[in-house]
C-alpha cells in the first residue's frame, strides 16, 4: 500500500477505523494498531451512530493482551476525521463513510462482536491483531 506523498501532511501515517457503534471492532483495532505502532502511526476510530459506551467483553479480551481501554470511548464519525486520515479501515459494517481523493480505503469484513461472550470475541480480536501487524508493515517504510 502506497500512501499519497504529500508534503503537508504528517510525517507519520494517520489511519482511521469506522464501524457503526464504534463499541467493539473499531475500538480493538484502534487500540492493536496504536500498542504496535509505538507512536508511529497516528491512530483514531469513530461510529456513524456511536452507542454510549465500549462492549464490555471487547474491554475483557483487549485487556487479557494488556491493552487496557477504560480511557477509550465511541465516538462519532466527521468528514474533517476521514479528510484528515490517510488511510481509513471500515470493519465489514457496510457503514457510509465519506470519500475523498488521495485516501487509501479499505474494508476488513469481520464479525460484529455485539452480544457474543469473551469467548467468542477473542478469535476475532486475534484476526484484528494480525491484520493490524499486517498494515503497520505496509505503513512503515522499508
Amino acid at each position: 500500500m502506497n500512501t499519497p506523498a504529500n508534503p503537508d501532511r504528517r510525517a507519520r501515517p494517520s489511519v482511521l477505523f469506522v464501524c457503526v457503534h464504534n463499541a467493539g471492532r473499531s475500538q480493538m483495532a484502534a487500540a492493536l494498531l496504536h500498542h504496535h505502532a509505538h507512536g508511529a502511526v497516528e491512530v483514531r476510530s469513530a461510529g456513524s451512530t456511536p452507542t454510549d459506551e465500549i462492549n464490555p467483553a471487547v474491554r475483557q479480551v483487549m485487556a487479557e493482551v494488556g491493552i487496557d481501554l477504560d480511557g477509550a470511548h465511541p465516538k462519532l464519525l466527521t468528514t474533517d476525521a476521514v479528510q484528515s486520515s490517510d488511510v481509513v479501515v471500515t470493519m465489514g459494517c457496510g457503514d457510509a463513510c465519506p470519500v475523498f481523493p488521495g485516501k487509501t480505503y479499505l474494508d476488513w469484513d469481520l464479525i460484529d462482536p455485539a452480544g457474543k461472550t469473551a469467548d467468542q470475541i477473542r478469535p476475532i480480536r486475534d484476526e484484528i491483531d494480525t491484520r493490524a501487524r499486517d498494515l503497520l508493515s505496509e505503513l512503515s517504510p522499508p
